[in-house]
């Protein structure tokens, strides 16, 4: 699955730097985290680097079990340190960049990571990479998520020896947390090789029940409440058979919603047999942030990628809507879904 002379190459370039950072996209969910945490865990083992985690967004309180004390002072966050997050990537001579094929995905870290001239390695799992900024890329899109793929490209480094034993234990925790947050549990974008993952790590002594009690089983009381009033109150279906709930901000204020607390409630209305598609979009200052989870044979990437800026997994992928140039308000927003689905299902969708 691994080309070895890649890894050979990866290996060359992390015994030959010195100051390694490792970097996200922006609003980080389970697979970022996961997979970031892993490749720390793994290079502070493993190798006398300096290394530290660089990223534009606090990660969800349903992540902090993932944050080891070790790793924590190590964690630099652009919008609560600016200028300790620049000067580091400027500063480094090595940068893995993990869950993201674009550098306008790290939002505020963009213009760092464009002009810095650290060597830069990315591992990714989404379509239409910009391998052009990086020395080394290793993009595949089957696989479930970056984590898996890390997974598999630490295992062939010479430290594991082909071994998931070989492991810090930390890492291989962190990378069967973010390969479980991106499949949904192992409802989607699951292939041979992530049963196969699940297995090596659980036969190491990964603890999958503790990942399962602290991703899914310690949200507050709000969450709850919140998702009460989007089924009852927010949901509308359209006669194409398209799911959407939208989030202003007075109802993420009236509920206290943090990032990570609606992690799951898309994909709830495609337990309805007559829903193809299910969108929820997130007022988030002057853009609207849009999920998109859908059936087989109804593309949420081709979607999304047509009307919504953005991209993802043939059935789970991810955009925005811009305030003002795709809708002048969030009240907009579900006239745009029903028009621009409905065009989409009846005039673009490619089974």
């Amino acid at each position: 699955m691994i080309d070895a002379s890649k890894i050979k190459q990866l290996a060359n370039l992390i015994e030959n730097a010195s100051e390694i950072s490792v970097v996200t996209h922006m609003k980080p969910d389970g697979d970022a985290m996961g997979s970031s945490l892993a490749m720390y865990h793994f290079l502070t083992s493993f190798t006398k680097c300096d290394v530290r985690i660089v990223l534009n967004d606090r990660y969800p309180a349903n992540l902090a079990f993932l944050v080891h004390e070790t790793a924590l002072p190590d964690i630099i966050v652009y919008n609560e340190n600016p200028d300790a997050a620049v000067q580091r990537l400027n500063n480094s001579d090595l940068i893995i960049c993990l869950d993201f094929n674009a550098f306008h995905r790290t939002d505020k870290l963009e213009e760092s990571l464009t002009y810095s001239s650290a060597k830069k390695v990315l591992i990714d799992h989404h379509l239409f990479p910009d391998s052009e900024h990086f020395v080394l890329a290793f993009s595949t899109q089957e696989i479930s998520s970056a984590s898996e793929l890390l997974f598999h490209i630490l295992k062939a480094m010479p430290q594991c020896d082909g071994k998931a034993s070989n492991l810090p234990m930390k890492a291989a925790e962190a990378l069967m947390t973010g390969m479980t947050t991106d499949t949904n549990n192992f409802n989607n974008s699951v292939y041979p090789s992530t049963f196969s993952m699940a297995s090596e790590l659980i036969a190491i002594g990964v603890d999958r029940d503790r990942i399962l009690f602290n991703l899914f089983n310690r949200f507050g009381e709000n969450r709850l409440r919140l998702l009460g009033t989007m089924l009852k109150d927010l949901l509308t279906i359209t006669e194409d058979g398209v799911a959407y709930m939208v989030l202003d901000k007075e109802i993420q204020e009236r509920y206290q919603i943090n990032e990570g607390d609606t992690e799951g409630f898309v994909n709830m209305p495609l337990s309805i047999d007559k829903v193809r598609m299910s969108l929820l979009l997130k007022e988030d200052g002057d853009r609207v942030r849009v999920s998109i989870r859908s059936k087989k044979g109804t593309s949420a990437n081709r979607c999304s990628r047509l009307h919504f800026n953005g991209g993802g997994h043939e059935n789970a992928a991810g955009g925005r809507l811009n305030i003002p140039a795709d809708i002048q308000s969030i009240s907009e927003a579900g006239e745009y879904i029903e028009k621009h689905t409905h065009i989409y299902l009846t005039q673009e969708h490619e089974a």
